[in-house]
């Protein structure tokens, strides 16, 4: 079965370009003009999304935003923009990866592979773990906390799923910002910290356990 990406971009030439490659390249391929556009597009179920940031009216990071409400797959980031505040910020609303134009095809191919078999490798889970009374369903890509659902980002569930399948070890931000983005991830490891301080966050509003502890100087733990 052919792997299906849609593109949005508000550049028809860009967006034929696009489609035309990733066609040869034997990928199923919908396009999309604005983000509107997009939520339309989803009903296509598309594996991934390459995402222009600079669109009219509703830009690539808004839409990001409206996508993660609906689906976790990957979506890569397609810009311009070359500022680290700019990368940042694309990972720290959903983003999986950013790709700055002018790019290589080769390079976005391969990109785009990495992704998709790194979803496989996540979705061929099934199997799930408790901690206490938290319970992680790693195939559903969901927790709970006695049987009620906390609501994670698609990066939060992947900071909680890599440090609980690894629990008691210490990571430092550098290996789990690879365990999620890859060696070829585009950005600052610092964010992160502030992905464990939402996870936290979130988890507080149902118990006082810590889950992650800190450990200063070093990293992170899964202390479930």
């Amino acid at each position: 079965m052919k792997r299906k990406i849609l593109i949005v971009d508000d550049e028809i030439d860009m967006l034929d370009m696009l489609r035309s490659f990733f066609e040869l390249k034997d990928y199923e391929v919908f396009t999309a003009l604005d983000g509107k556009e997009v939520m339309e597009k989803l009903n296509e179920k598309p594996d991934l999304i390459l995402l222009d940031v600079n669109m009219p009216q509703l830009d690539g990071f808004k839409t990001c935003q409206m996508i993660r409400d609906k689906t976790s797959i990957p979506i890569l980031f397609l810009t311009a923009r070359t500022g680290e505040q700019d990368r940042v910020k694309g990972l720290m609303i959903g983003g999986d990866d950013y790709i700055i134009k002018p790019f290589s095809l080769k390079e976005l191919a391969a990109r785009i592979h990495a992704h998709l078999m790194r979803e496989n490798r996540r979705n061929r889970r099934n199997d799930a773990s408790a901690f206490g009374e938290l319970w992680i369903d790693y195939s559903g890509r969901c927790i709970f906390y006695r049987n009620k659902e906390v609501i994670l980002t698609k990066t939060e569930f992947d900071i909680i799923e890599f440090l609980s399948l690894n629990s008691g070890r210490v990571f430092d931000k550098e290996h789990i910002y690879t365990s999620i983005w890859g060696y070829d991830g585009i950005g600052d490891n610092s964010v992160i910290a502030e992905h464990v301080r939402r996870i936290r966050l979130k988890l507080s509003q149902y118990t006082d356990k810590e889950y992650i502890e800190t450990v200063w100087g070093v990293g992170y733990r899964w202390i479930g």
